[in-house]
């Protein structure tokens, strides 16, 4: 996947725009780009509910640029996800 800001770089701004204690994150996701189709700001809402695994992360993507294309905007929530993981299991412990 080729960056947006760069050819290997993403340069991003996020700001919360909701949180909810144990339940949702919404968050305003603008990428650093000189291309059109990168423009424009991305709602990212996080949905969080248990289960008896532990949380199940379900995440609503709104306004994504035209420029990111489904298959690598999936892979990289996949990516952020996998890294969190470990963060996760630390808080359970």
């Amino acid at each position: 996947m080729p960056g947006k800001t760069s050819e290997d770089t993403d340069v991003v701004r996020g700001i919360f725009l909701k949180l909810v204690e144990d339940k949702q994150i919404v968050q305003e996701i603008k990428f650093k780009s000189e291309d059109p189709s990168f423009a424009g700001a991305m709602i990212m809402t996080w949905a969080l509910d248990t289960v008896s695994e532990g949380t199940k992360v379900t995440i609503i993507c709104e306004n994504v640029p035209e420029g990111i294309r489904q298959e690598d905007h999936e892979a990289s929530l996949k990516s952020t996800l996998g890294n969190l993981n470990p963060f996760a299991k630390q808080g359970r412990a």
